[in-house]
């Protein structure tokens, strides 16, 4: 079952930082992936972006890619229940 959280961000915060929600939710996945709260599967998920450019993205920004048996085994679960494995 999924679920979501909202956040309620003033109209203000994103309009000073001139960011459409979805650019505030992929900065916030950014981050929190940089900083190894989220795997890479789950922050690709959240910033609603395909693997291939998310990785780009990262690249760009010159963030490496920690993918470790972890990260491994959770895209595992993850294909598993979305029935592609």
């Amino acid at each position: 079952m999924s679920s979501t959280i909202s956040i309620e961000i003033p109209r203000e915060v994103a309009h000073a930082a001139r960011m459409r929600p979805r650019d505030l939710r992929r900065e916030l996945a950014i981050y929190l992936f940089q900083q190894g709260r989220l795997s890479f599967g789950k922050a690709r998920e959240m910033a609603g972006m395909t693997v291939w450019a998310f990785q780009q993205l990262l690249a760009s920004r010159e963030i490496p890619v920690h993918y470790d048996v972890e990260d491994y085994e959770e895209d595992l679960t993850t294909l598993k229940e979305l029935g592609r494995l």
